[in-house]
């Protein structure tokens, strides 16, 4: 294992069940349970879990914004609204490709990018 690389990372979610069916569905992650409290996740590019809080990640509150990649931009899009995300902001353009960002059924902001 590399010294001093990111790994993990944990996220709040008020609704742990539906958060879980969301990821699972949209982007395909494993998910484990450790207790009622917890769920891990895996299959996801990096390893974490959702821990059950009130709390919510928000980029206009300073919270970290987590990106997931995709080679098809707008039908990740459509599978978020499918699932009962909802889009916060709508596909634009930045250096290096295209993205948008999106709230889960906890709350938490997160955003999809494509570099193509």
């Amino acid at each position: 294992m590399t010294h001093h690389h990111i790994n993990y990372i944990e996220m709040a979610a008020c609704d742990l069940a539906k958060t879980e069916h969301f990821f699972s569905r949209v982007f395909n992650w494993q998910f484990e349970h450790f207790g009622p409290d917890y769920r891990a996740f895996s299959s996801s590019g990096l390893a974490g879990g959702f821990y059950k809080s009130e709390l919510r990640a928000c980029t206009k509150l300073g919270s970290a914004l987590v990106v997931i990649y995709s080679v098809n931009l707008e039908q990740s899009l459509q599978d978020v609204e499918l699932a009962g995300g909802e889009i916060c902001e709508a596909i634009f353009s930045f250096p290096g490709g295209r993205r948008f960002h999106f709230i889960e059924p906890s709350g938490n902001e997160l955003a999809v990018w494509s570099d193509l």
